[in-house]
């Protein structure tokens, strides 16, 4: 148990010594390099082609990739820009009414011939046919909407990760940029059919499969727009 200790208070102070430089200097972004959370550990890098010197009557151009080929993605390392045009909208509205009652009532003809012993017992009259009655009733309504409304119109490139072996190819992107104290972020991933790819390199994001997009910030603005993190620690462990 202390040893663990010994080894939390460490992280611990490094992680507020951290957060307390970003609240001073502001969001610093995240260093440039390959996308790595979608490529195999052992990716390889393919080396440039050689490119073959033209002869002197020649129009091809020494270290041109193709001419009259295909420039779309195709392989491990090739860019290809992701167009995001979502304009979502949902409104669903629910309602629900419910109401019951009942009510029992039971007794015997004959109490054993002991109607007259048992009412003196009592102390009063005793009537059997009505020995036991029960009633009850409930009610309960409830009514629920949601409206929701989404609009995001960006574009980002992304690096093809990998090749899958029916031919689709697994894409990573990620965007950042900083305002002032701010920084927002954009990032997608996901799997491509090479025949989706338009002629200009571009393919939008309904096209993806397995699409993951994510479009947020964070900074100062974020920090004060979101709760405190005590706060949402009790409001998540609350059962009231």
């Amino acid at each position: 148990m202390r040893k663990a200790l010994v080894a939390i208070v460490p992280l611990a102070l490094l992680g507020a010594c951290s957060t307390a430089m970003e609240a001073v200097r502001g969001p610093e972004l995240a260093p440039i390099g390959y996308p790595a959370a979608l490529v195999p550990a052992t990716q390889q890098i393919l080396p440039a082609p050689e490119t073959r010197p033209a002869s002197a009557n020649s129009i091809w151009r020494s270290g041109s990739r193709t001419f009259f080929g295909d420039q779309r993605a195709r392989n491990v390392g090739d860019i290809l820009t992701v167009a995001i045009d979502i304009r979502d909208r949902a409104q669903t509205q629910n309602s629900t009414q419910r109401s019951r009652s009942n009510e029992i009532n039971s007794g015997v003809t004959n109490f054993f011939g002991l109607e007259a012993e048992a009412a003196d017992a009592i102390g009063g009259a005793f009537d059997p046919s009505a020995l036991i009655g029960f009633g009850g009733g409930s009610t309960s309504a409830g009514s629920g909407s949601v409206s929701r409304s989404e609009n995001i119109n960006v574009t980002i490139a992304a690096v093809v990760t990998a090749v899958m072996p029916n031919g689709n190819m697994v894409i990573q992107g990620r965007q950042e940029v900083r305002t002032n104290r701010e920084v927002r972020e954009l990032t997608v991933a996901g799997i491509v059919r090479p025949e989706d790819i338009s002629s200009a390199n571009i393919i939008r994001h309904d096209q993806i499969a397995e699409a993951r997009i994510h479009y947020g910030g964070r900074g100062d603005i974020s920090r004060v727009q979101g709760a405190p993190a005590a706060q949402s620690l009790v409001e998540r462990f609350n059962p009231f």
